[in-house]
């Protein structure tokens, strides 16, 4: 399993085409203007919605790297970028391959 680097201003920031590439390896997610990367989830209930969004702060926690999570009743959307370089890096790409892993109970 991968772990995210400590985030630095000279972060390399992904080009266009490798986060077309690497998103092809995470259904659901894209690119939003290749600033940020995205994901919405549904959910039956509100209760199930904040147990994924728990676990997805826990694994940022853990990793110290912190997405902007959006919820309501049965929803959940989660946008990832590096603010340190206002962009996408291979931190983001490594937090939404962790969230995938977290699964939805």
């Amino acid at each position: 399993m991968r772990h995210c680097a400590p985030c630095e201003k000279k972060a390399r920031r992904i080009t266009s085409e490798e986060i077309k590439k690497r998103l092809l390896a995470l259904p659901g997610w894209r690119s939003v203007d290749d600033h940020h990367l995205t994901k919405a989830w549904s959910f039956l209930d509100f209760k199930s919605a904040l147990a994924f969004v728990n676990k997805i702060a826990a694994v940022a926690e853990e990793e110290n790297h912190h997405p902007d999570i959006f919820f309501t009743w049965g929803f959940v959307e989660v946008k990832l970028f590096t603010h340190s370089i206002n962009g996408i890096t291979e931190n983001d790409f490594i937090m939404a391959e962790l969230i995938e892993g977290i699964g939805r109970a």
